[in-house]
């Protein structure tokens, strides 16, 4: 049976996972790539990183975007999480505040899900951001949907 979820219910899936696929435009073709995220749910957006290249490009010139997360127990027992919103990329202090907020949640979701010390984490959002530092972007929410099955 498929089910819609509820908009607490699709917070929580987003929440509580950290692994993503990105959707964007370029050129007007789609891609999807993996990525790996926090939810901030007090801010209502989701923080990602990327390296200077094609998707921070596109993203640029389109700032329209959607994520997919999917939440799998088995073939009848996953829900499933789309996410449309605004890229926006951020600089300087707040880019770094928020390289902070990600490294914190990303940390604390892996030592809870996998039981795995990522202590390395802290040294990520140390750094001082500069032209060589990953680009912070975030993801305005706009729309979350979610659905379930569950035989």
């Amino acid at each position: 049976m498929y089910i819609n979820l509820e908009d607490k219910d699709s917070k929580f899936v987003l929440e509580n996972n950290y692994l993503g696929h990105l959707a964007y435009i370029y050129q007007n073709r789609p891609f999807v790539v993996p990525i790996t995220y926090f939810y901030h749910p007090a801010k209502n957006v989701i923080i990602c990183y990327s390296a200077e290249g094609h998707k921070m490009n596109a993203m640029r010139k389109n700032k329209q975007v959607a994520m997919n997360i999917v939440d799998v127990d088995a073939l009848t027992n996953w829900k499933s999480v789309l996410v449309h919103g605004t890229f926006e990329q951020l600089f300087a202090s707040e880019a770094k505040s928020y390289l902070h907020d990600f490294s914190l949640g990303i940390k604390s979701l892996v030592a809870e899900k996998e039981l795995k010390d990522l202590s390395f984490i802290s040294e990520f959002s140390s750094k001082l951001i500069d032209e060589n530092s990953p680009m912070i972007f975030v993801i305005k929410i706009e729309e979350i949907t979610g659905k379930m099955r569950m035989d």
